[in-house]
């Protein structure tokens, strides 16, 4: 068994925007990256109401596609990447890897299908204890990373060295 691999997607989401604006995936030997991400043109709507999503931070911070695609490519190639199930997770990813007309190089999959010993109800609530009991912010995406990791400890999800 090798060790599982999870995802956080923090998004924009507005009456005509729904895309992606900071991304968190774990590494097999645990570790984690996070990267803001750059939008596309495309993904913004023509009337520029982002709610209170600062689009200069993204401009200037943020990865641009190409870079995160093959960061992506490099650390997720033929794995299942589990989600927390809660976000537009595959939604966003299509909107990354189209926007590059690439197909993504791994598939996303619930929680559920790797912890299958609780159901989702008791799953979230596990998740949401771990980021108050760690004082971690839910809407960052590295800090839900964390929570999946330590879910999985818990369950002995984790490879022995």
């Amino acid at each position: 068994m090798s060790t599982p691999r999870f995802l956080d997607i923090e998004y924009c989401q507005t009456e005509d925007a729904l895309f992606p604006i900071a991304m968190a995936w774990s590494l097999e030997d645990g570790q984690m990256k996070t990267v803001v991400i750059a939008p596309v043109d495309e993904w913004l709507p023509e009337d520029g109401d982002l709610g209170d999503i600062d689009l200069d931070y993204l401009a200037e911070q943020g990865v641009p596609l190409i870079e995160l695609v093959h960061e992506l490519h490099q650390d997720l190639p033929d794995q299942t990447v589990y989600v927390d199930g809660l976000d537009p997770d595959e939604i966003l990813i299509d909107l990354i890897f189209t926007a590059m007309e690439q197909e993504a190089p791994f598939e996303i999959a619930p929680i559920t299908d790797l912890i299958t010993g609780m159901d989702s109800d008791a799953l979230e609530d596990r998740r949401r204890q771990l980021l108050f009991e760690e004082s971690l912010e839910p809407q960052l995406p590295e800090n839900g990373v964390y929570a999946l990791l330590l879910m999985a400890q818990e369950h002995g999800l984790f490879e022995e060295d």
